[in-house]
């Protein structure tokens, strides 16, 4: 496969992970406003925005302007109508690697974002509806994805893209949570910290799952625990650590690269996963999850180096 072509699988697959991140954390706050009060709101999204792969410069004024911010604002990078553009110029330059279903559906989300108008209310049907479809719309592309593709190589860089970004923005808004509100010594929140810990597990589609594990018995530790070293639950880190193995492999494989540093840092971090225990970690939890967005990120640089930009020789042996 060309390097150009991997490269563009690799991050369409992060654009469009990163948009349904991010239109899931703006649609969770939204709702718990209605919870909160509202001289806290400028902290929480605040908190919101630095869990965001690269954090906005701009000073929050109020809700609507961080809600258009994040959602349509084509000139903040990380916003959602950003990422799913982005995403659809990744896919239109591949379209002979991807299915014509998945064309369209990339297609549909793209077009329906940009009808998107800023709106000066906080909160609205359309507002709600918009985020609802986009996250439904990125659920159905990746659907379609594990349905309509052949399962070789440029699958395995979509589901390297998938799972990588799924593990950086995880740790990352973890560590903004666990930094800002640690638990208290009693490990059993108040009502407004229970509030707060309920929407962090709605944030990682993990309230449902996490009361079937736990039952309802919120915790800031067994949360912790849960998104951060469940080998089961998709969105935790462990898991998207074990996918990310398991795409270099594959690539490595298919390619004849094996041993490469991408594999032994994508290793590293799942070994490191698959023998933590949650008391060891939980003192220095922040710094914990700060290394695992800075592996991520050397991981990221070494596919670069590995896949994309290697030298010549290397391609031509």
């Amino acid at each position: 496969m060309l390097s150009r072509v991997a490269d563009s699988l690799y991050w369409m697959s992060r654009y469009l992970e990163r948009a349904e991140h991010t239109a899931r954390l703006v649609n969770v706050n939204l709702n718990l406003t209605l919870d909160r009060a509202p001289a806290d709101a400028a902290r929480h999204w605040g908190r919101l925005l630095a869990s965001l792969p690269d954090p906005p410069s701009w000073q929050i004024r109020a809700t609507p302007d961080v809600v258009e911010r994040a959602t349509v604002d084509l000139a903040n990078r990380e916003s959602i109508a950003a990422c799913v553009g982005a995403a659809r110029e990744n896919a239109r330059q591949v379209r002979e690697e991807i299915s014509s279903e998945m064309w369209e559906e990339i297609n549909r989300l793209y077009l329906a974002v940009q009808k998107r108008q800023p709106v000066d209310s906080e909160w609205t049907a359309g507002t709600h509806e918009f985020l609802s479809a986009t996250i439904n719309g990125v659920h159905q592309i990746q659907g379609v994805t594990d349905a309509t593709m052949t399962h070789g190589e440029g699958w395995h860089y979509i589901e390297l893209g998938r799972y990588l970004e799924r593990a950086s923005a995880t740790a990352a808004l973890l560590d903004v949570q666990f930094r800002e509100a640690p638990p208290d010594a009693g490990g059993l929140p108040g009502v407004s910290e229970f509030v707060e810990w309920v929407g962090l597990l709605k944030s990682c589609c993990a309230f449902e799952a996490y009361c079937r594990h736990y039952t309802a018995d919120v915790r800031p530790q067994r949360i912790a625990e849960f998104l951060v070293l469940n080998p089961e639950f998709p969105r935790s880190i462990h898991f998207a650590a074990a996918r990310v193995q398991a795409a270099l492999r594959a690539i490595a494989g298919l390619t004849g690269r094996t041993n490469g540093r991408s594999e032994r840092l994508a290793g590293r971090l799942l070994a490191s996963l698959d023998y933590g225990q949650i008391d060891e970690i939980m003192g220095e939890l922040p710094s914990y999850l700060q290394g695992i967005v800075r592996q991520a990120a050397l991981i990221n640089s070494a596919v670069h180096q590995q896949y994309i930009a290697y030298p010549i020789d290397i391609g031509l042996a």
